[in-house]
């Protein structure tokens, strides 16, 4: 995160019902703080098994498939999404909203992502970066009603 951190908000976005929610609230957030926004997408590249090297599939390309996600949800969710920033990044998704959110005027996450069991009311992530981030962190549940207009 940059010097300008203190200006941002910074959302975690997988593209399950509850992060789309945690988009626009974090776009409300960011609107009427007047802060910058960022979504933060991350990808895991998976792990070999039994000592096993990884066998890379020759069209297979995890950052571009995040990529595509992050852009296709802030699209379908936002006005403008061109107006914000966005980062993708590999490693687990708390790490990584924990790092762009290092100095951060908030973090919005959702109560669960595509990960976990569905049964939880607070998924790991959510959890994490509600534990051990430095700034306030919002968690919004799918569910929840959107917020107002700005």
């Amino acid at each position: 995160m940059s010097n300008d951190s203190k200006n941002t908000v910074v959302v975690g976005v997988d593209g399950s019902d509850p992060s789309v929610n945690a988009l626009k609230w974090g776009a409300f957030m960011a609107k009427t703080s007047g802060s910058r926004l960022v979504a933060v997408t991350a990808y895991a590249l998976p792990t070999a098994m039994y000592g096993a090297d990884w066998v890379t599939l020759p069209d297979w390309d995890p950052e571009a498939l995040a990529k595509e996600s992050l852009d296709a949800t802030l699209a379908r969710v936002l006005d403008d999404p061109s107006d914000i920033d966005t980062v993708i990044r590999e490693g687990s998704a708390a790490n990584v909203i924990l790092d762009e959110g290092e100095g951060a005027h908030m973090i919005v996450v959702g109560s669960r992502g595509h990960g976990g069991f569905k049964g939880l009311l607070l998924g790991s992530v959510s959890s994490a970066v509600a534990e051990h981030a430095k700034c306030p962190v919002l968690v919004v549940h799918g569910d929840t009603a959107p917020p107002p207009a700005a």
